[in-house]
């Protein structure tokens, strides 16, 4: 069963409380590790998680406020000290990679740490391809340029029948393996069998859209379209719109209102100001959109096509 896992490390926005950290997500697939914004705290939220510090080097970055990329500096100096990591990449746009290069050279200075930091400027459009996904950016708007969004998403597939393929006489085996390939097979009777006659119709892929800090909301929906899992900011209650404004933030209403509109599965609700608990914020999401929850550091989803919301258990 293929699936990607959401690890929220950083929950709180702006500054850290007693039960939040600052915003960092992991986003895993299969054995790939993707870290979603490096809040301050954030390599010891890795440690306390238990998921360890193998194969965390892409960084993937929403925009260059410093509460979601002070972490980077005792990240990148830990890894380089003890994980024997040689590159870390850095994706984000250009004024948030020039924000971060002023980090390094404080980090970098002096030559303790010796690791290849490569700067990755984001545009539009797919950034990273791996084994069953892909990754891809898209523009956010929030308090000047340089924000984006991320989709990580699999390609469709169409499964295999099985009651037409025995019905043909398809052995189990390679010329199922070739077929579900999109390869014709010729059978020991001589029969031609094409993948159209054994494969149903195309099945869209788990789809994981991540959106950090918005002030304005154009476009976000058709980002999110069909979703299984989509997460966004509650930084204030729908009796602080006006705060938010301000702010440049959004409400735990407004991204109800973008899952409905996009026909996601599941919302996933954080950067939690401290004003609030969380679950009244949750509690006007789910007035708008029934599928949401307001999540806490450390809680830990699985994603897939059969149940978008799989709690992982911290002894699991």
């Amino acid at each position: 069963m293929t699936l990607f896992e959401l690890l929220f490390l950083g929950t709180a926005a702006s500054a850290p409380s007693v039960w939040r950290s600052l915003p960092s997500t992991l986003v895993i697939h299969d054995e790939s590790r993707f870290i979603v914004d490096v809040g301050e705290g954030t390599q010891r939220q890795l440690l306390r998680s238990g998921v360890g510090f193998k194969r965390l080097n892409t960084v993937l970055l929403t925009h260059g406020h410093l509460d979601h990329i002070l972490g980077l500096g005792g990240l990148i100096s830990t890894f380089a000290r003890w994980e024997a990591i040689d590159t870390f990449d850095i994706y984000g746009g250009r004024a948030t990679l020039d924000r971060v290069k002023d980090l390094m050279r404080v980090v970098l200075r002096g030559g303790e740490v010796r690791v290849k930091i490569n700067l990755v400027e984001l545009e539009p459009g797919v950034i990273l391809r791996g084994k069953g996904y892909t990754v891809s950016a898209f523009p956010v708007n929030h308090r000047g340029g340089s924000s984006f969004g991320f989709v990580f998403e699999e390609p469709s597939r169409r499964p295999f029948l099985v009651e037409p393929a025995e019905a043909l006489g398809v052995p189990p085996g390679p010329e199922r393996r070739d077929l579900v390939a999109g390869k014709s097979v010729t059978l020991t009777n001589g029969m031609v069998v094409h993948p159209d006659q054994v494969l149903g119709p195309p099945l869209p892929g788990v789809k994981v859209v991540y959106i950090g800090d918005v002030s304005r909301t154009e476009g976000l929906a058709e980002a999110a379209q069909g979703a299984d899992a989509l997460v966004m900011e509650a930084t204030y209650s729908a009796a602080d719109a006006d705060l938010a404004r301000e702010f440049g933030h959004i409400t735990a209403v407004t991204s109800a209102e973008i899952a409905r509109a996009a026909g996601v599965r599941t919302l996933y609700l954080n950067h939690i100001s401290r004003r609030y608990n969380g679950r009244e914020l949750e509690a006007e999401a789910r007035a708008v959109f029934p599928a949401s929850r307001v999540v806490d550091d450390l809680d830990h989803f699985r994603v897939t096509r059969d149940d978008p919301a799989i709690r992982v258990t911290r002894d699991e």
